[in-house]
């Protein structure tokens, strides 16, 4: 890159002398760094499979339920039965919305993002919280008072928790002129959303293949949002502003809105006949494809076979087979022209389009999913915290004077 007039460019940061310092490793979007420790999830070296604390996650799909899977992300332990049975009962005390919650998502204007009416929902939550301030508090290196403290910031995930999905369910509603439904509490997680969308109690294989889609969704490591998350949480600040800010990041579209813009592709390439057409076009004009591909995954997304059939069970009992074949078609075509695999993103957009959820609160519900994962960073960001403050390498203009005044 050639230098600049004032002699700072890319080749260093250029002193009072003309000297340049040194440029150090940069690292641009902290790839490959490694920044700290973690015991939540990871992404098994010899399999590339995720594992939630050291579970695999289809497993945890096939084979537990949301609640268990959030359970275990704070816990380190799937739960026994009767602490599922209570984790399970506080969880469902806690749908509701108040009025305060309801007029303030009634005076959010209808053209907003989703993501916008999800953020504000939850800094207010955590205005009106009575133990933000408590759990904020530094435990000073009390074990029992560190214990107290994870026990409260627990209860406020558990509270988000139960009440994301309601947020979103009315949101859609809202935005569709209907009234919300209020939740049922003899329904689990995943079946109650699905009713909060509908005001019907889907059927159980549905709900069950929706809920596969919530755990593959639950955590992922030092991803964008959950770094944001710790990010805030080291500077001890609450719950509620980690979440806010977490969710901010999820909105991107380089992090979150893979699987809305992957099924509005999907809605646009229409029949399976027109496939090579669109994404020659796509490519020829070097615009990505929404839903293939991973920075993390080199050899394909570990998340989709347990999606892709979870996909096929509602596309069984939706009557989705032509999307579906335009579904298969662009992926045997991204194989062929680009080398790249599906992630996770790709079946859960056309799943989530055919349980009849309306593709801008897509994003939402991958928040109401990953607060479970958000919830267990923050958590062990304070158990053993510092401050993330990285640095930064100058490349600006060299030290110079104001000049004096005539």
């Amino acid at each position: 890159m050639r230098d600049s007039p004032d002699g700072a460019g890319r080749g260093g940061e250029a002193t009072a002398h003309g000297a340049r310092a040194p440029v150090p490793d940069i690292h641009q979007g902290l790839a490959d760094v490694v920044v700290d420790s973690t015991a939540i999830a990871a992404i098994d070296p010899a399999t590339q499979s995720l594992t939630y604390r050291g579970y695999p996650v289809e497993q945890l799909a096939r084979q537990c339920s949301f609640e268990e899977v959030a359970y275990l992300l704070w816990n380190a332990e799937l739960p026994e039965p009767a602490r599922l049975h209570r984790f399970i009962e506080r969880e469902r005390e806690h749908r509701r919305t108040d009025r305060p919650v309801n007029d303030l998502m009634a005076l959010m204007p209808q053209r907003c993002p989703p993501m916008d009416v999800l953020r504000t929902v939850v800094g207010f939550l955590g205005s009106r919280d009575p133990d933000e301030d408590a759990a904020m508090v530094d435990p000073g290196g009390s074990r029992d008072a560190a214990a107290l403290q994870e026990g409260r910031q627990q209860d406020e995930a558990l509270r988000l928790m139960a009440l994301m999905p309601t947020v979103v369910a009315a949101d859609m509603r809202r935005r569709r002129g209907l009234a919300p439904v209020a939740p049922d509490e003899r329904l689990g997680f995943a079946a109650n959303f699905l009713h909060m969308c509908h005001g019907e109690v889907p059927d159980p294989e549905l709900a069950r293949a929706f809920e596969a889609s919530l755990i593959l969704y639950g955590e992922h490591s030092f991803n964008a949002s959950a770094f944001t998350a710790r990010v805030i949480t080291s500077t001890q600040s609450d719950l509620y502003s980690a979440v806010t800010g977490a969710i901010g990041a999820l909105k991107g579209p380089l992090h979150g809105g893979a699987n809305e813009a992957s099924m509005r592709n999907l809605l646009e390439i229409g029949s399976r006949e027109r496939v090579g057409d669109w994404l020659r076009g796509e490519l020829d004009s070097h615009r990505k494809v929404m839903g293939f591909g991973h920075r993390v995954y080199k050899n394909g997304d570990s998340r989709v076979p347990t999606m892709r059939a979870a996909l096929g069970e509602i596309a069984e009992r939706r009557g989705g087979q032509e999307l579906l074949a335009v579904y298969d078609e662009l992926e045997r075509a991204m194989a062929d022209a680009t080398g790249l695999k599906p992630n996770v993103d790709y079946p859960v957009g056309l799943s989530y389009y055919l349980l009849g959820i309306d593709i801008a609160m897509f994003t939402p519900i991958f928040a109401m999913a990953r607060i479970a994962g958000w919830a267990a960073h923050i958590i062990e960001q304070r158990r053993s915290n510092h401050l993330i403050r990285p640095l930064a390498h100058y490349e600006g203009l060299a030290r110079r004077d104001v000049p004096a005044a005539s």
